[in-house]
């Protein structure tokens, strides 16, 4: 059995809950962090009854406190942390010019800082491991969506930051994947903020052609163990990232005419 030690935020649903399943079936110890405390006692109450050793921390990551907190019962309960994956995140939709700005702050505060904090803590730990940090993003962090200022705008911001920490520490063996998983059948969509910052409530999106987060959670956890730079999922991810970089006027009409496909699309 592996002994190493993961800590995961945004794990009461999608992705992280997927992930948090993932480690704990592959034998790590494994921490799940989430504000949703409810859903985060359950999952870690499933997982301990089926005989896996999981620790809860109810977590707000926009918290600088919380984030200190996370690291310091983590080390308080385990001794070390061998992987830290940054998921935690929220999405919004609407036009730059109708938004209330505190959405776009809500998102950089949540997806950026999240981020930024919890690394900042974790990374003295993760350095004497030679451990790995991971940035769950998007392919919007490779190409602004329309509709999605503040999304993309967190997302090329995780992007600089973790290249930056990887360029940094590549004498210490530091480990940085930014994985992009591209569509996948979560709940973000659902949850993501509309112009006024309340929930939209109904995805605009087919989920159940999307990618699940199961497998999103073995592929990340694939890349980690290979120590990858990047992961980019889907098909269509993989080609909105290399037209982008080839044609990236062709590819600002072909996004817009995308999404503006989508149901009440706040654009056409």
């Amino acid at each position: 059995m592996n002994t190493k030690v993961v800590v995961i935020t945004g794990a009461s649903s999608g992705i992280g809950k997927a992930l948090a399943k993932e480690y704990a079936f592959a034998g790590y110890k494994v921490v799940i962090a989430a504000r949703n405390e409810k859903k985060l006692i359950k999952l870690s109450e499933e997982l301990i009854r089926s005989g896996y050793e999981v620790y809860a921390v109810p977590t707000d990551v926009s918290k600088n406190s919380d984030c200190k907190n996370l690291i310091k019962k983590t080390i308080d309960e385990y001794g070390n942390i061998d992987i830290l994956i940054n998921n935690a995140g929220i999405s919004m939709r609407a036009l730059f010019e109708d938004l209330d700005l505190k959405v776009l702050k809500n998102l950089m505060d949540v997806n950026f800082w999240g981020t930024v904090f919890c690394t900042k803590y974790a990374l003295p730990y993760l350095l004497k491991s030679k451990g790995s940090v991971v940035g769950v993003s998007s392919i919007a962090g490779y190409k602004g969506l329309p509709g999605r200022t503040g999304y993309s705008s967190s997302k090329f911001a995780i992007h600089g930051f973790l290249e930056t920490l990887r360029t940094e520490n590549l004498k210490k063996n530091l480990h940085v994947l930014i994985a992009c998983p591209g569509f996948t059948n979560t709940n973000i969509r659902k949850t993501a903020l509309g112009k006024d910052g309340s929930q939209q409530g109904e995805t605009p999106r087919d989920e159940n052609k999307m990618m699940s987060s199961e497998e999103v959670a073995v592929r990340i956890r694939k890349a980690v163990e290979k120590r990858k730079r990047t992961m980019i999922l889907t098909s269509q991810g993989k080609l909105t990232v290399l037209l982008n970089k080839l044609f990236p006027k062709l590819m600002d009409k072909m996004v817009y005419n995308h999404l503006a496909k989508e149901p009440d699309s706040p654009f056409k």
